[in-house]
Protein backbone atom coordinates (compact mmCIF):
# COMPACT_ATOMS: atom_id res chain seq x y z
CA UNK A 1 0.00 0.00 0.00
CA UNK A 2 0.90 3.28 -0.68
CA UNK A 3 1.35 6.67 -3.20
CA UNK A 4 2.24 4.13 -6.20
CA UNK A 5 -0.34 0.96 -5.21
CA UNK A 6 -2.93 -0.30 -3.57
CA UNK A 7 -2.73 -3.67 -4.53
CA UNK A 8 -3.16 -6.55 -1.84
CA UNK A 9 -3.10 -10.49 -1.69
CA UNK A 10 -6.33 -11.75 -0.97
CA UNK A 11 -4.96 -13.24 2.49
CA UNK A 12 -4.77 -9.65 3.40
CA UNK A 13 -9.05 -9.40 3.17
CA UNK A 14 -10.47 -8.40 6.36
CA UNK A 15 -14.48 -8.15 6.19
CA UNK A 16 -15.56 -5.07 5.76
CA UNK A 17 -12.71 -4.16 3.29
CA UNK A 18 -13.55 -1.52 0.30
CA UNK A 19 -12.09 -3.00 -2.71
CA UNK A 20 -11.67 -2.88 -6.43
CA UNK A 21 -10.50 -3.92 -9.34
CA UNK A 22 -9.19 -2.29 -12.85
CA UNK A 23 -11.23 -2.85 -15.80
CA UNK A 24 -10.38 -1.76 -19.65
CA UNK A 25 -6.73 -1.44 -19.57
CA UNK A 26 -6.70 0.95 -16.38
CA UNK A 27 -9.92 3.28 -17.80
CA UNK A 28 -12.09 2.56 -14.82
CA UNK A 29 -12.45 0.60 -11.50
CA UNK A 30 -15.25 -1.83 -10.16
CA UNK A 31 -15.80 -1.62 -6.22
CA UNK A 32 -17.46 -3.55 -3.57
CA UNK A 33 -17.69 -4.36 -0.09
CA UNK A 34 -15.66 -7.46 1.29
CA UNK A 35 -17.88 -9.44 3.63
CA UNK A 36 -16.37 -12.06 4.51
CA UNK A 37 -16.20 -16.11 2.87
CA UNK A 38 -14.85 -14.76 -0.33
CA UNK A 39 -18.09 -13.05 -1.22
CA UNK A 40 -18.45 -9.31 -2.25
CA UNK A 41 -21.23 -7.01 -1.83
CA UNK A 42 -21.39 -4.95 -4.84
CA UNK A 43 -23.74 -2.60 -7.34
CA UNK A 44 -23.83 -2.45 -10.93
CA UNK A 45 -26.08 -1.93 -13.84
CA UNK A 46 -26.00 -5.48 -14.57
CA UNK A 47 -25.70 -7.31 -18.45
CA UNK A 48 -22.91 -5.13 -18.91
CA UNK A 49 -24.79 -1.95 -18.86
CA UNK A 50 -22.66 0.70 -16.84
CA UNK A 51 -23.41 3.71 -18.00
CA UNK A 52 -26.74 2.64 -20.23
CA UNK A 53 -26.65 5.19 -22.82
CA UNK A 54 -27.92 2.70 -25.52
CA UNK A 55 -24.38 3.15 -27.86
CA UNK A 56 -21.43 1.92 -27.89
CA UNK A 57 -19.77 3.26 -24.93
CA UNK A 58 -21.98 0.70 -22.91
CA UNK A 59 -19.56 -2.12 -24.22
CA UNK A 60 -16.21 -0.04 -23.76
CA UNK A 61 -17.53 1.54 -19.40
CA UNK A 62 -18.51 -1.85 -18.00
CA UNK A 63 -18.85 -3.44 -14.54
CA UNK A 64 -17.95 -6.50 -15.54
CA UNK A 65 -19.30 -8.05 -12.49
CA UNK A 66 -20.67 -11.87 -13.81
CA UNK A 67 -17.37 -12.84 -15.11
CA UNK A 68 -18.59 -15.81 -16.70
CA UNK A 69 -21.39 -16.17 -19.64
CA UNK A 70 -25.27 -17.58 -19.13
CA UNK A 71 -23.85 -20.85 -20.70
CA UNK A 72 -21.27 -21.59 -18.28
CA UNK A 73 -22.20 -19.78 -14.80
CA UNK A 74 -19.88 -19.68 -11.93
CA UNK A 75 -20.57 -22.80 -9.91
CA UNK A 76 -20.47 -20.73 -6.50
CA UNK A 77 -22.76 -17.51 -7.82
CA UNK A 78 -24.93 -18.91 -10.88
CA UNK A 79 -25.70 -17.11 -13.52
CA UNK A 80 -25.46 -13.56 -12.79
CA UNK A 81 -25.46 -11.99 -16.45
CA UNK A 82 -28.74 -10.61 -16.07
CA UNK A 83 -28.50 -9.43 -12.53
CA UNK A 84 -28.27 -5.89 -11.60
CA UNK A 85 -28.40 -3.60 -8.31
CA UNK A 86 -26.85 -4.86 -5.54
CA UNK A 87 -25.66 -8.20 -5.60
CA UNK A 88 -23.30 -10.52 -3.50
CA UNK A 89 -20.58 -12.60 -5.85
CA UNK A 90 -17.62 -14.88 -5.12
CA UNK A 91 -14.32 -12.83 -5.26
CA UNK A 92 -13.39 -14.30 -8.59
CA UNK A 93 -16.65 -13.08 -10.30
CA UNK A 94 -16.61 -9.89 -8.41
CA UNK A 95 -12.48 -9.39 -10.14
CA UNK A 96 -13.44 -11.07 -13.39
CA UNK A 97 -9.75 -11.61 -14.07
CA UNK A 98 -8.12 -8.44 -12.53
CA UNK A 99 -6.26 -7.59 -9.43
CA UNK A 100 -7.12 -7.07 -6.36
CA UNK A 101 -6.52 -3.38 -4.90
CA UNK A 102 -7.82 -1.54 -1.38
CA UNK A 103 -9.17 1.31 -0.85
CA UNK A 104 -7.81 3.79 1.57
CA UNK A 105 -9.71 6.12 4.18
CA UNK A 106 -8.38 8.54 6.60
CA UNK A 107 -5.61 9.83 4.05
CA UNK A 108 -4.01 13.01 4.36
CA UNK A 109 -4.73 15.90 1.74
CA UNK A 110 -0.99 15.71 0.44
CA UNK A 111 -1.36 12.12 0.17
CA UNK A 112 -4.67 12.32 -1.40
CA UNK A 113 -3.07 14.74 -3.93
CA UNK A 114 -0.18 12.73 -4.70
CA UNK A 115 -2.74 9.66 -5.63
CA UNK A 116 -3.81 11.26 -9.21
CA UNK A 117 -5.60 8.82 -10.32
CA UNK A 118 -9.21 9.09 -8.93
CA UNK A 119 -11.08 6.52 -6.81
CA UNK A 120 -8.26 5.01 -4.68
CA UNK A 121 -8.34 6.84 -1.37
CA UNK A 122 -10.61 9.09 0.20
CA UNK A 123 -10.19 11.74 3.45
CA UNK A 124 -13.29 10.80 5.12
CA UNK A 125 -12.93 8.45 8.09
CA UNK A 126 -14.13 4.70 7.76
CA UNK A 127 -16.78 4.14 10.18
CA UNK A 128 -16.44 0.10 12.30
CA UNK A 129 -16.36 -2.73 10.67
CA UNK A 130 -20.05 -3.51 11.97
CA UNK A 131 -22.04 -1.00 10.82
CA UNK A 132 -20.10 -1.33 7.31
CA UNK A 133 -21.26 -5.10 7.29
CA UNK A 134 -24.38 -3.77 8.42
CA UNK A 135 -25.40 -1.19 5.77
CA UNK A 136 -23.76 -3.43 2.85
CA UNK A 137 -25.85 -6.58 3.63
CA UNK A 138 -28.77 -4.28 4.78
CA UNK A 139 -28.51 -2.59 1.13
CA UNK A 140 -28.39 -6.54 -0.50
CA UNK A 141 -31.88 -6.93 1.30
CA UNK A 142 -33.73 -3.10 0.22
CA UNK A 143 -31.31 -1.87 -3.00
CA UNK A 144 -29.28 1.23 -2.64
CA UNK A 145 -31.69 3.17 -5.95
CA UNK A 146 -31.52 3.61 -9.15
CA UNK A 147 -27.62 3.56 -10.77
CA UNK A 148 -25.97 6.88 -12.08
CA UNK A 149 -22.54 6.76 -13.02
CA UNK A 150 -22.22 10.16 -11.79
CA UNK A 151 -23.96 10.29 -9.13
CA UNK A 152 -24.95 6.90 -7.85
CA UNK A 153 -22.38 4.01 -8.89
CA UNK A 154 -20.63 1.25 -7.50
CA UNK A 155 -17.77 3.48 -5.83
CA UNK A 156 -20.81 5.70 -4.31
CA UNK A 157 -22.11 2.16 -2.89
CA UNK A 158 -18.82 1.35 -0.87
CA UNK A 159 -18.01 4.70 0.19
CA UNK A 160 -21.70 5.00 1.53
CA UNK A 161 -21.31 1.54 3.09
CA UNK A 162 -17.86 2.67 4.67
CA UNK A 163 -18.74 6.38 5.82
CA UNK A 164 -22.81 6.38 5.83
CA UNK A 165 -22.17 9.87 4.41
CA UNK A 166 -24.68 11.28 1.22
CA UNK A 167 -24.22 13.91 -1.09
CA UNK A 168 -27.73 16.06 -0.51
CA UNK A 169 -27.11 18.64 -3.82
CA UNK A 170 -28.30 17.72 -7.12
CA UNK A 171 -26.03 19.89 -8.32
CA UNK A 172 -22.97 18.05 -8.34
CA UNK A 173 -21.20 14.63 -8.50
CA UNK A 174 -21.78 12.19 -5.74
CA UNK A 175 -19.17 10.48 -3.92
CA UNK A 176 -17.07 8.44 -6.13
CA UNK A 177 -13.52 9.57 -6.62
CA UNK A 178 -13.62 8.25 -10.34
CA UNK A 179 -16.32 11.01 -11.76
CA UNK A 180 -15.00 13.67 -9.41
CA UNK A 181 -11.43 12.86 -10.96
CA UNK A 182 -12.96 12.56 -14.97
CA UNK A 183 -14.88 15.74 -14.03
CA UNK A 184 -11.44 17.64 -13.18
CA UNK A 185 -9.53 16.44 -15.94
CA UNK A 186 -12.28 17.77 -18.25
CA UNK A 187 -12.66 21.40 -16.52
CA UNK A 188 -8.75 21.38 -16.27
CA UNK A 189 -8.52 21.21 -20.13
CA UNK A 190 -11.46 22.96 -21.56
CA UNK A 191 -13.20 25.09 -18.64
CA UNK A 192 -10.09 26.96 -16.56
CA UNK A 193 -9.57 31.19 -17.65
CA UNK A 194 -6.72 30.92 -15.80
CA UNK A 195 -4.83 28.96 -19.13
CA UNK A 196 -5.14 32.14 -20.76
CA UNK A 197 -2.31 33.48 -18.39
CA UNK A 198 0.84 31.64 -19.91
CA UNK A 199 1.41 30.11 -23.58
CA UNK A 200 4.27 27.78 -22.66
CA UNK A 201 3.89 24.13 -22.80
CA UNK A 202 5.54 23.90 -19.14
CA UNK A 203 3.18 27.06 -17.97
CA UNK A 204 -0.04 25.10 -19.27
CA UNK A 205 1.16 22.05 -17.89
CA UNK A 206 1.24 23.70 -14.16
CA UNK A 207 -2.19 25.45 -14.80
CA UNK A 208 -3.94 21.92 -15.40
CA UNK A 209 -2.33 20.44 -13.10
CA UNK A 210 -3.03 22.48 -10.43
CA UNK A 211 -6.75 22.81 -11.74
CA UNK A 212 -7.03 18.80 -11.67
CA UNK A 213 -5.77 18.74 -7.90
CA UNK A 214 -7.86 21.63 -6.79
CA UNK A 215 -10.98 20.22 -8.42
CA UNK A 216 -10.51 16.63 -7.08
CA UNK A 217 -9.63 17.66 -3.41
CA UNK A 218 -12.83 20.08 -3.11
CA UNK A 219 -14.76 17.09 -4.57
CA UNK A 220 -14.01 14.43 -2.26
CA UNK A 221 -16.07 12.98 0.65
CA UNK A 222 -13.80 13.88 3.45
CA UNK A 223 -13.64 17.60 2.83
CA UNK A 224 -17.12 19.26 0.98
CA UNK A 225 -20.11 20.34 3.02
CA UNK A 226 -22.93 18.99 0.91
CA UNK A 227 -22.90 15.84 3.42
CA UNK A 228 -24.32 14.10 5.98
CA UNK A 229 -24.61 10.93 7.32
CA UNK A 230 -27.92 9.16 7.22
CA UNK A 231 -28.77 5.86 8.40
CA UNK A 232 -29.13 3.07 6.25
CA UNK A 233 -32.46 1.94 7.27
CA UNK A 234 -33.63 5.85 6.43
CA UNK A 235 -31.92 5.88 2.82
CA UNK A 236 -34.44 2.81 1.74
CA UNK A 237 -37.61 4.51 3.58
CA UNK A 238 -40.45 4.11 1.27
CA UNK A 239 -41.21 7.74 0.87
CA UNK A 240 -37.57 7.85 -0.17
CA UNK A 241 -35.00 11.29 0.80
CA UNK A 242 -35.50 13.81 -1.62
CA UNK A 243 -33.23 16.58 -1.76
CA UNK A 244 -35.60 19.26 0.67
CA UNK A 245 -36.45 16.48 3.04
CA UNK A 246 -32.45 15.66 2.79
CA UNK A 247 -32.05 19.78 3.56
CA UNK A 248 -34.23 20.27 6.06
CA UNK A 249 -32.99 16.88 8.05
CA UNK A 250 -29.63 18.57 7.53
CA UNK A 251 -30.40 21.75 9.37
CA UNK A 252 -32.25 19.92 12.31
CA UNK A 253 -29.24 17.86 12.84
CA UNK A 254 -26.73 20.48 12.92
Amino acid sequence: MGVLSNKIQRDQLRPGDHIYSWRRAYLYAHHGIYVGEGKVIHFTRGAGQEIGTGTVLDRIIFSSSPSHSPDNPCPKCGDQSSLDGVMSSCIDCFLSGGDLYLFEYGVNAAFFIAKARGGTCTLAASDPQQDVLHRAFYLLQNGFGSYDIFKNNCEDFAIYCKTGLLVYTSISVGRSGQAASFLAAASAVISSPLRFLTTSFTGLGAVGCGMYCVSRLVSDIGIRRDVKKIPVERLTAPCGLDEAEFATEVVKTD
